[in-house]
């Protein structure tokens, strides 16, 4: 009997306050998936860091027969003698960290397997294409760069220099500013989504202020005059959680895995990985929706 009243004082509160329950599990919706997105963003620039963060910064190709400097095209591909210098000249540098040499083959291997997203790519690019080159990490590399940089640039067998870490540099600014608006945006709509959660309780309170009455009168207990209000709220928010997990899921899908096609490293973000920023936005509209219900209705009953 207590279980049947308590879900018909439920039906009855959402019923009555439609319109303003239906509002509430849009701003939920939004809020959630907005910040579920941000969650995803920031996943997304630590899995990238994470496949990048034992790279080299600096990478020096050499000269093959497809090089369009014309100094390659002039003297044609490097010799072993060409690399055997510039291996010695890195060697003795005292801001180079380590040093190692990617022939051909090795360098088209790694081809292959980064862009193995992209079949057609692959299939249009020889071996012959894909240049050989010394790989190089440096102690300092804000500060040495230009200096390993300079001491390589021009020298016999070298097509081009490049700081691998000025590229990413742009890729993890374009993430973190649109991570960091998302968030912002999500922040705003639950600050929205826990008034709208007070006012919503608080109408249905006010609207069913006989029926609580009677109940204080027959002796029931704070928590069980609360309970139906509690349920209320976070049933509303669970509601608006499903939707957002609908749109993260389309987020991940439209969004985030179409960098493949720009990025085509494999650093995508997994279904565990979905799955767990849903589960975190589940908790985050039990507690927002809960703990407001709650506290609103702590004060109506002093009240």
């Amino acid at each position: 009997m207590r279980s049947q009243f308590v879900l018909s004082e439920i039906w009855i509160g959402l019923r009555r306050n439609l319109t303003m329950t239906m509002a509430l599990i849009v701003v939920v919706a939004i809020s959630l998936s907005l910040l579920g997105t941000g969650l995803l963003f920031v996943k997304q620039v630590d899995r990238t860091r994470t496949y990048w963060q034992g790279k080299v910064e600096l990478s020096i190709y050499l000269c093959v027969k497809t090089s369009p400097e014309p100094a390659c095209q002039q003297n044609g591909p490097s010799t072993a003698a060409q690399r055997a210098a510039i291996d010695k000249q890195l060697a003795s540098m005292p801001q180079v960290q380590t040093v190692y040499y990617v022939s051909q083959q090795e360098a088209y291997s790694e081809f292959r397997q980064d862009f193995s997203n992209e079949p057609a790519l692959v299939q249009d690019t020889q071996e012959g294409d894909i240049p050989d080159s010394f790989e190089v990490k440096l102690k300092n590399p804000e500060a040495d760069y230009s200096i390993v940089s300079s001491a390589v640039s021009g020298a016999a067998g070298v097509e081009t220099v490049v700081d691998e870490m000025t590229i990413l540099d742009k890729f993890y600014k374009l993430l973190d500013g649109a991570r960091n608006a998302v968030v912002i945006i999500a922040l705003i709509l639950i600050v929205a989504a826990i008034l709208l959660v007070a006012n919503t309780i608080r109408l249905s309170a006010f609207n069913r202020r006989r029926e609580t009455s009677i109940m204080r009168l027959v002796g029931a207990s704070n928590f069980y005059i609360q309970l139906p209000f509690l349920l209320e709220g976070t049933i509303a928010g669970l509601i608006g959680w499903a939707i957002s997990a609908g749109l993260l899921v389309a987020v991940k899908s439209l969004m985030l895995d179409s960098l493949d096609q720009y990025f085509s490293f494999n650093v995508g973000l997994s279904v565990g990985d979905l799955i767990e920023v849903i589960l975190i936005s589940m908790v985050i509209a039990v507690l927002l929706c809960g703990v407001t219900s709650f506290l609103t209705l702590r004060r109506y009953l002093r009240v």
